[in-house]
């Protein structure tokens, strides 16, 4: 494989992450708007075919809010922002509980209540994405509706004694027997996953509308991962507790190791915390190379190292990738060491190779270790967004132009 810093300089990056970004867009845009029933369609396979009839999740529509917000933000064109409108709506309508408060899980195609249940990821994401429409839209609207979404979270979710927020509830917020995010999940009651996209969403809420005790919870958060999720000794993050802060090991997730390795340190600059800062930026470079362990001779990252049985699960799938992108070049930007640009732009080109598809448009869940297409998993579903790759493309743009060239 070619030396990246060969093939790449400023303005050759910039072009190909503005190219696939815009390619990203496109798609959601052609493929992904539901004309029959409104908001956008809840599954398109691997095959690029629609299912109409599918049920609609709202961390997909969050997702969707966020990413059109951000592409209304960074390309200024309308087209985004009608876009974004409509995932705004989708959710004001559909979504948001009117009678106790929260978002529902699911809703059906026609736009109906699904699966009730109050997951707290799920309010989380919707926080992210009304903050970000907020931000390019100024409609006060969605503001309220994302403050009411962290009171609710403040008031039912967070562990007053013991610290940290749980995971999941019951439509009118009691207790629930299940709270696991999907069925690969440990069913433990306060996970690093929830807790990663609940900073990230305040995070994002505080640019929009600071105030101190948003700042005090971010803080908190910021200490939690210190205390409880990232481990002092290997440096790659712990996944599942009990309420008590009982760890349940399960596995390495690589992909959630190097989100969280420039994620954090971007929580902390939000809230211009210096001592949460410069720790958080010690702990982006020790994360990312914990997350090197998880790096492929071909510049792709492993999805996960099972634990139980001792064995690296050997598919790429489409998120970690985009977040290794990210969370290597964040690294070299605190560091200047040429590792972590190498590390950036392997993935980059893997995910030119292997996850981009140039026919049909978006990205492929993943490939197996053999680079077979996972053409069984969704291109839009559930958990099929266009967040990570958008993010990814948008996070490196905005980052200083002192690009190493060739």
């Amino acid at each position: 494989m070619p030396h990246p810093k060969a093939m790449w300089n400023e303005t050759q990056l910039k072009q190909t992450l503005c190219d696939e970004l815009r390619g990203i867009l496109t798609y959601w845009a052609d493929k992904a708007v539901d004309m029959a029933n409104g908001g956008f369609v809840g599954r398109i396979d691997g095959r690029n075919i629609a299912h109409v009839g599918a049920p609609k999740g709202a961390v997909l529509h969050a997702r969707i809010l966020w990413t059109f917000s951000a592409g209304y933000g960074f390309f200024g064109e309308e087209k985004y922002r009608k876009l974004a409108d409509r995932a705004f709506l989708y959710i004001r309508d559909h979504f948001i509980d009117a009678d106790y408060g929260g978002v529902f899980w699911t809703v059906n195609a026609q736009g109906h209540m699904l699966d009730p249940k109050k997951q707290i990821y799920a309010l989380a994401f919707c926080i992210y994405g009304l903050s970000e429409y907020y931000a390019v839209t100024k409609k006060a609207e969605a503001l309220s509706l994302a403050l009411g979404l962290y009171a609710m979270i403040e008031q039912y979710s967070h562990d007053k004694r013991d610290g940290g927020y749980l995971e999941a509830f019951t439509r009118d917020w009691a207790k629930a027997d299940d709270v696991r995010l999907s069925e690969k999940d440990a069913n433990e009651k306060k996970t690093m996953n929830t807790h990663l996209h609940i900073i990230e969403a305040y995070a994002n809420l505080y640019k929009v509308s600071p105030s101190e005790g948003l700042r005090r919870n971010i803080a908190e958060l910021l200490g939690l991962f210190d205390r409880h999720f990232i481990d002092r000794k290997k440096f790659h993050l712990r996944l599942f507790f009990d309420e008590q802060w009982n760890e349940k090991r399960n596995v390495v997730s690589y992909g959630h190791d190097i989100e969280a390795a420039w994620l954090l340190q971007q929580c902390a600059e939000i809230i211009q915390d210096q001592e949460w800062i410069d720790r958080c930026r010690q702990y982006a470079v020790k994360i990312a190379d914990a997350a090197m362990e998880g790096l492929d001779e071909d510049g792709g990252l492993w999805y996960e190292y099972d634990l139980v049985n001792s064995e690296m699960v050997a598919e790429k799938h489409w998120w970690p990738q985009a977040e290794a992108v990210a969370g290597f070049f964040n690294a070299w930007e605190v560091t200047n060491d040429a590792r972590y640009f190498d590390a950036a732009m392997n993935a980059w080109l893997f995910i030119n190779d292997h996850i981009i598809d140039w026919e049909g448009g978006e990205w492929f869940w993943g490939v197996r270790k053999d680079y077979t297409v996972m053409e069984d998993k969704d291109k839009v579903g559930v958990w099929k967004c266009p967040y990570h790759n958008a993010r990814a493309c948008i996070e490196v743009l905005r980052r200083k132009n002192t690009i190493i060239n060739g």
